[in-house]
């Protein structure tokens, strides 16, 4: 067994925990019909000892530099002082300088950077402007690196044509792969989860690996050192073209990945605890105007082969409403017109996580949904005495929590993710104009603060007037399978609460049929002012 390998203690302790937390979920006290719940999360136990074992044994293959390295602890200090792991302090020392702030997590953090390799090249004599491709198996310096309380995340990317003895290829633009390595896993109930084919020929490096291919990313997941890891990349499972990566083709890109994984650095921390769910705390006071659909009620025969959507009262996570003003409207922009009500910009709101679509959602009837919800801001008032200016095209999106930015220059979509030691989540937000984005620098690695505003609602899907106004939001959470979509309407319909400081109400479909009047607006004392100057294929 590798260094690190899942050891039958470890699996049992993990079938334990995973056991207890399907029973603490089966024995909550039942919802209310409009009660809303927080998720549950299971806290992995980090082995340390193994995943020193590990580097030593990286750091020997390098004879020249590994006698810099001092693998005894440090008793004299603390055990979660980062001196009692010198040479973790060292590594950390030499990887910091290609994956900022690789000290603030707590897992082992695996990459395809081999550190004594790099440090052996610096003592030869290299050149300071030799590529770091060629200590990272040929593939390009990091796109993105986040590191927080719950683990890392990191994207590389892999040019046509390198890498020795890689096969061709019919895509012709870079392979972008992601890794993720996480000591909180989201308990979910998830039927597709836990899947996936051995591959053999790294049987021997990963026990537990298993590839599969998982909406829209084929995945290869693993455990070392207790910790949850997913390396993926987005693919689709058809024929090879040269704009469209086939999976069969990132299979060896994938695989090269993984080959190359060694322990790059991250510290040693105070383990994280258990999350329980809960029942959340909702405003008392009632709202005179809003109300919403219960969540899995989308217009009928809109569903994937006219089902159904699927009822989810989890909200995943306690953010702020990603419009800057209310109010404004969950609803379907694809089939508004099956519709009974005369509008878009009308309560009551109404899910549509799970209307038709070509992408893969596991928690949609057949597999297939939407990903996430519609949102358009209210028409603008007639002009008139006294009124607020409003131009339609300068609707305000803002940051739901404080959050790093993954995004890249080229993509249509800004994704902000948290990595703190009791969430790893992601928000997805699409149809903002990406000219505007990387001109107001929403883009990898910065961080934003909640409320603050990223851009404006737009129309852009491949190109401006590619769809209606509106903001396509999703959410991911991170489980043993990788980042999974999970509805977003629950975590919309509370945050929309907190907004507007008023509890909504639920309506069934034969009281919703009329359009209720929308009074409310935001208070003013709610909005944050934005200091900055300036503010392919199917629709999501």
């Amino acid at each position: 067994m590798p260094p690190g390998g899942e050891t039958v203690v470890g699996k049992g302790f993990r079938f334990v925990s995973l056991l207890l937390a399907s029973l603490s979920l089966l024995i909550a006290a039942p919802l209310a019909a409009d009660e809303f719940r927080s998720p549950s999360l299971t806290a992995l136990r980090v082995d340390w000892r193994a995943a020193l074992d590990q580097l030593r044994t990286e750091i020997n293959s390098r004879p020249r530099v590994a006698d810099d390295f001092i693998f005894a602890p440090r008793r004299s200090v603390p055990r979660y002082d980062p001196r009692a792991m010198p040479a973790l302090v060292q590594l950390n020392a030499v990887s910091s300088r290609f994956f900022t702030g690789i000290t603030r997590s707590p897992v082992p953090v695996l990459l395809p950077f081999d550190a004594a390799a790099y440090l052996e090249a610096q003592r030869s004599g290299a050149t300071a402007t030799l590529a770091l491709s060629r200590y990272q198996a040929d593939f390009n310096p990091v796109d993105m690196f986040d590191a927080g309380p719950a683990g890392y995340s990191a994207t590389f990317s892999l040019e046509p044509g390198a890498g020795d003895g890689m096969p061709g290829r019919v895509f012709t633009r870079p392979v972008e792969v992601q890794i993720t390595g996480s000591a909180l896993v989201y308990d979910i109930a998830d039927p597709a989860g836990g899947k996936g084919e051995q591959i053999k020929p790294l049987a021997a490096l990963y026990p537990d690996l298993r590839r599969f291919i998982r909406e829209g990313y084929v995945r290869y997941a693993f455990t070392r050192f207790g910790v949850a890891y997913v390396v993926s990349i987005q693919c689709l499972d058809s024929v090879a073209k040269p704009r469209r990566l086939a999976c069969k083709e990132a299979y060896p890109v994938a695989e090269r990945f993984l080959r190359a994984l060694r322990v790059a650095g991250g510290q040693r921390m105070r383990p994280l605890t258990d999350i329980a769910s809960n029942i959340l705390d909702r405003p008392t006071g009632r709202s005179a105007d809003f109300s919403y659909r219960p969540s899995g009620d989308i217009i009928p025969n809109t569903g994937y082969r006219k089902q159904g959507g699927h009822p989810d009262a989890m909200a995943y996570a306690q953010i702020r409403f990603p419009l800057e003003k209310a109010p404004a409207f969950v609803r379907s922009q694809s089939y508004a017109k099956r519709d009974k009500t005369e509008s878009a910009t009308v309560y009551p709101w109404r899910d549509n996580f799970c209307e038709s679509r070509s992408f893969e959602v596991w928690q949609c009837a057949g597999g297939y949904g939407h990903q996430g919800e519609d949102i358009r801001a209210a028409d603008c008032p007639p002009h008139g005495e006294g009124r607020e200016p409003c131009d339609p095209k300068q609707r305000g999106v803002v940051a739901v929590r404080d959050a790093i930015v993954i995004r890249a220059s080229k993509d249509q979509a800004a994704t902000l993710q948290v990595n703190s030691r009791t969430e790893h989540i992601r928000f997805r937000y699409m149809h903002m104009n990406p000219h505007a984005m990387n001109a107001d620098g929403v883009l990898n690695g910065r961080i934003v603060t909640e409320g603050e505003k990223i851009g404006v609602i737009s129309n852009y899907l491949d190109h401006p007037a590619g769809t209606s106004m509106h903001l396509h939001f999703d959410v991911q959470v991170f489980t043993r399978d990788g980042w999974i979509w999970v509805s977003p309407y629950v975590t919309l319909v509370s945050a929309y609460e907190r907004l507007i400081r008023a509890r909504g109400r639920e309506v069934g479909p034969e009281i919703a049929v009329t359009s209720q009047p929308v009074a409310h607006a935001l208070p003013d004392d709610v909005i944050k002012p934005d200091l900055r100057e300036g503010s392919s294929g199917e629709e999501n």
